[in-house]
């Protein structure tokens, strides 16, 4: 069973009080950031506040820690930090396959993400998804946009090329792939067409800046209460057809054969794993 991503939420590093809150929030993972969201004067700090924090417990919480990139004077003793005590290390700005092997050098067996938020990521996305030590890819479009020169539209248009690049690149090599942040914090309609936008794209979850924007990501990645009956009543369709000799069964006036089954059963464990983080508002297959 996989653990669910369907809301990342970042943390500063530096802010003490964030990092203890972080540890009651209803977020699938966090990731601690000691790259954008730390100022250049406090990141040492940083890293010894984060490093302390990360010895309590975050629960089921996946713990990911966005370093500073190597090629500044932080990165280097970031990666080296925090090759144990996180579940995975952010690495910022991944243009090339060169740039995980550079950080694993440092970090051993510690997993790797990608922030792919570069033209150049977007063209090696690829070659990125099937490195080794590679486990997640976070869109950092914020970036992305600045690099571009484009335009914030609501349909995310001038996004959509490196977004569809990215996804079709963590889908070929089975990797976790989450979608870019929604900056307005308070639009919470905005919020929710872009998750449905993301989540109907094939990403597992969405980046969040703010602990308000949770819930609408939860709900928005998680498998609605009409898609677990519609699994349900799938595998049991499929079952009985098969015990009679048959290649496919029919639900809802559609056609379900083997592909759908296997699609029904990633929805029900899907659920199940949602359900063992202790559910936030999702019910378990079988309850309810």
């Amino acid at each position: 069973m996989s653990r669910p991503y369907r809301s990342v939420l970042y943390i500063p590093g530096s802010n003490a009080r964030a990092l203890e809150k972080a540890r009651g929030l209803a977020a699938d993972a966090i990731i601690f950031d000691l790259e954008d969201a730390v100022a250049p004067a406090e990141k040492p700090a940083a890293r010894d506040t984060l490093r302390a924090a990360l010895g309590q417990d975050y629960g089921p919480r996946a713990r990911i820690v966005r370093i500073n990139g190597l090629d500044t004077e932080w990165g280097r003793d970031d990666a080296a930090v925090f090759a144990t005590g996180a579940d995975a290390v952010l690495v910022p700005k991944a243009s090339s396959p060169a740039d995980l092997d550079a950080v694993a050098a440092i970090t051993g067996d510690t997993p790797l993400w990608a922030m792919m938020e570069t033209a150049a990521g977007m063209l090696n996305a690829a070659a990125i998804a099937a490195h080794p030590r590679l486990a997640g890819m976070v869109m950092g479009t914020n970036d992305l946009a600045k690099e571009l020169g484009s335009r914030n539209r609501p349909d995310r248009l001038a996004m959509q090329t490196g977004l569809g690049l990215c996804v079709l690149a963590a889908k070929a090599h089975g990797k976790v792939i989450v979608d870019g942040v929604f900056n307005a914090f308070k639009d919470e309609d905005g919020l929710r067409a872009e998750c449905e936008q993301g989540r109907d794209m094939g990403f597992d979850g969405k980046t969040l800046i703010h602990p308000a924007q949770l819930e609408i990501a939860n709900a928005a990645f998680a498998p609605s209460e009409a898609e677990i009956d519609l699994s349900r009543r799938q595998i049991e369709a499929y079952e009985a057809a098969i015990a009679e000799g048959k290649a496919v069964a029919v639900v809802d006036g559609r056609i379900v054969e083997n592909l759908h089954v296997d699609t029904a059963r990633k929805t029900l464990a899907r659920a199940e794993a949602i359900a063992a983080m202790g559910g936030q508002g999702q019910t378990a297959p079988g309850q309810g």
